[in-house]
């Protein structure tokens, strides 16, 4: 007969098990966002601008953010209503001065911070800067759940987190060096060191922020108060300031996007976005935001598998030492007793 202990005990292993996929799944799909996010680049009218303005190169980065969130949040609607919590939606967003405030204030740090950082990064230093820059974003998360709300980081965890990082580092270090150096002749890089910056400290704050609202929140109505807040900053608020300031015809430009192509990408980027973000926000109530950060810090050894199934540029050695170091990172984490995450964070 099984006791009440042995039940509590057998669940919480499932949670965490369930965990650790939830961010898996994140790792995949975000992996598989960078063939769509690098081909819109590629596509009309964005492939005929000069990218060598920065004024052009900022005003198509910031279009290409706003349509990436317009994909994203209709997903994320359609998923509400299969899963019928369209309501529960309603519920989550009104309560703005408890729950939904968390959501708004991570809406600004993943998307206007990190997303548009980690263009910035592809565009002035490099598609391998970026990615790299990106990977060290679950240091930033972990630091700040364990001071805010004092989330259980363990000596192996943190070892976890680095072997993961470094991983990623190995998988890109060939490319990241011709990159930095051709980078350091032009006078507009350090543009994309700081886009860097923002998507490693954007994507880690937005981790956190999220990780103390989930705690009383359903994630699918989380991450979607999240997607609604940031499109209401981009077309609201970025959009129309770069209409009245900017060189660039904003409104022409928006319209131009949607062409078949364009638009065919950019559903491909909402679909794998989406539920990226949907599992990353799944992963954090049940395993903590450092660790559910750090699995999804894969995603770099899975763009780099999606990338080369769809270019045909397979990668070199290094890729093998480096996912070799990724895996290793993750089973670290994952092979940590249950019992160590009974309590994941302080309430």
């Amino acid at each position: 007969m099984t006791t009440a202990i042995q039940a509590k005990a057998a669940f919480r292993a499932r949670s965490i098990r369930w965990g650790f996929i939830w961010a898996l799944w994140c790792a995949v799909l975000w992996g598989a966002w960078y063939v769509p996010g690098a081909a819109i680049w590629q596509e009309q009218p964005f492939v005929a601008m000069n990218m060598d303005d920065p004024r052009q190169f900022l005003t198509a980065a910031a279009v290409i953010t706003t349509l990436n969130a317009l994909s994203v949040l209709l997903f994320l609607f359609l998923w509400l209503i299969v899963l019928e919590k369209f309501r529960d939606f309603g519920r989550t967003v009104v309560q703005l001065r408890r729950i939904s405030k968390w959501y708004f204030a991570a809406a600004i740090f993943g998307g206007p911070m990190a997303i548009f950082g980690s263009f910035l990064a592809m565009g002035y230093v490099g598609a391998v800067f970026a990615a790299i820059a990106g990977l060290l974003y679950p240091i930033v998360g972990a630091t700040i759940a364990r001071v805010w709300y004092n989330e259980k980081i363990t000596i192996r965890a943190a070892l976890g987190i680095l072997v993961i990082i470094g991983g990623g580092v190995a998988i890109y270090a060939p490319g990241i060096l011709g990159e930095v150096s051709s980078a350091s002749a032009s006078q507009s890089s350090w543009i994309g060191y700081v886009g860097g910056a923002m998507a490693a400290l954007g994507w880690g704050v937005e981790g956190a922020l999220a990780g103390r609202a989930l705690d009383v929140t359903d994630p699918d109505c989380g991450i979607t108060v999240r997607f609604t807040a940031e499109v209401i900053y981009w077309l609201c608020l970025v959009m129309p300031a770069l209409a009245l300031f900017g060189d660039v015809d904003v409104i022409r430009l928006l319209l131009e996007a949607l062409n078949l192509k364009a638009v065919t990408w950019l559903l491909l980027a909402g679909i794998t976005f989406g539920f990226c973000y949907v599992s990353w926000y799944k992963s954090f109530p049940l395993i903590g935001v450092g660790r559910g950060q750090a699995i999804a810090a894969l995603y770099g050894a899975f763009a780099v598998v999606f990338l080369a199934a769809f270019t045909l540029q397979f990668p070199a050695w290094n890729f093998v030492v480096g996912l070799a170091l990724v895996v290793g990172g993750a089973f670290l984490m994952y092979t940590e007793k249950s019992d160590v995450l009974e309590v994941v964070r302080a309430l």
